[in-house]
């Protein structure tokens, strides 16, 4: 892994080499093919599955993991500043009200962004999920202006979903003579839709009697990172969902909020996993699991613990690039491994005629998913 596992911010000497290898090879004025050709090989020397170049289109449709909804990319330049770090999606907010790259975002919906990351406007964004529309201070510093200059304006953009289909379905399946009520949901990836959904599906369930819970998480391939760190604060206050690891060994925890939990705790949450369970998905499941939140349930998962960046390339086509690593809370790294379930076999019902996943939620014991996230069996990391 350590040979594409790389930080091209921190312009290390891996990547550097690679890019050298190529650079000579454009001449001085290299067609858009030409460009798109040698990148493609750059990127694949890595020895890297999950890095790869985008074309426009594909670089179009990973928008529906865009958390803040105008099409444009945020991210910390050399000063820790926020900006514009790549070009807007053709035809989007950003581009239509002429978001350049380098531009800085000095406030968000009229909240300064400093000392702030992009993780913590996402955050911010999803305390009015569906917000309409989005404001943003940007300053764009001329060749003259020093540091904290330029010219200021204030645009206002429109959000834009409109193509992203609501990864939720949700239901009451089962009202059992113990008092039990069971919940089920079903998360079929992480896009941008997904948090404010499972919210509310959680809060219509709850009304309708659900003190417990099963996520159905099979042959989910994951998406947006950060989603699944929201989404384990609905389950959780304050505890760490999991800790990203950059190229350096740097590591970096990130928890859930304080305030945003809607699930009680004395309510057991049962995950259903299997082999098409990857990233974000094993990223919730890690966190809920070593966390004694939820018990896992199914087959191994995928095994993917590596998160890619999404940058915009000048032509407007993109490039994905592997740039950490991340471990559950109790410090494993499931990359090539996957997540084993505490519960196998027959407890999580399989397809029905291979198309559709059964719902059956009637072999899964409460009972005993409580005594297993009980202090007397189960122990949180660093407790």
């Amino acid at each position: 892994m350590d040979k594409y596992y790389i930080d091209p911010s921190k312009n290390g000497q891996d990547w550097n080499g690679v890019r050298d290898n190529y650079e000579d090879k454009l001449g001085s004025k290299p067609s858009d093919e030409k460009t798109m050709q040698l990148a493609t090989e750059m990127i694949k020397s890595l020895g890297d599955k999950y890095s790869r170049v985008l074309d426009r289109k594909s670089y179009a449709q990973i928008q529906k993991f865009d958390l803040i909804g105008v099409g444009a990319t945020l991210m910390p330049d050399g000063n820790k500043k926020l900006i514009v770090g790549a070009p807007p999606i053709p035809g989007s907010a950003a581009e239509e009200v002429g978001l350049q790259v380098g531009d800085f975002i000095d406030a968000v919906n009229g909240i300064s962004t400093d000392g702030r990351t992009a993780f913590d406007i996402i955050d911010q964004i999803g305390e009015n999920p569906n917000a309409k529309e989005i404001a943003m201070t940007v300053r764009t510093q001329g060749a003259n202006d020093l540091p904290g200059e330029g010219t200021i304006r204030d645009v206002t953009m429109q959000r834009q979903f409109a193509e992203v289909k609501n990864p939720i379905s949700f239901k009451i399946t089962e009202r059992r003579d113990d008092g039990t009520t069971v919940g089920y949901i079903r998360i079929s990836e992480f896009n941008s839709l997904v948090k404010p959904s499972l919210e509310a599906a959680i809060k219509a369930l709850e009304d309708d009697g659900a003190n417990a819970f099963v996520l159905d998480l099979r042959s989910n391939p994951g998406g947006a990172f950060q989603s699944a760190v929201e989404i384990a604060g609905l389950f959780m206050k304050d505890k760490v969902a999991t800790s990203v690891v950059d190229s350096n060994q740097v590591e970096l925890p990130f928890r859930t909020p304080s305030d945003k939990m809607i699930v009680p705790q004395s309510d057991p949450v049962a995950i259903w996993i299997d082999g098409g369970s990857a990233s974000a998905t094993e990223v919730l499941a890690g966190a809920l699991h070593d966390q004694c939140r939820a018990v896992v349930m199914g087959s191994q998962s995928f095994g993917k613990g590596l998160i890619q960046a999404v940058y915009g390339l000048k032509n407007g086509s993109g490039l994905v690039l592997t740039v950490a690593r991340y471990v559950t809370p109790a410090g494993t790294d499931i990359q090539g491994v996957g997540i084993d379930p505490d519960i196998t076999g027959k407890s999580v019902p399989g397809n029905l005629m291979n198309l559709v996943m059964s719902t059956d939620t009637s072999r899964v014991d409460f009972n005993d998913i409580k005594e297993r996230l009980s202090p007397s069996m189960c122990q949180v990391p660093g407790q």
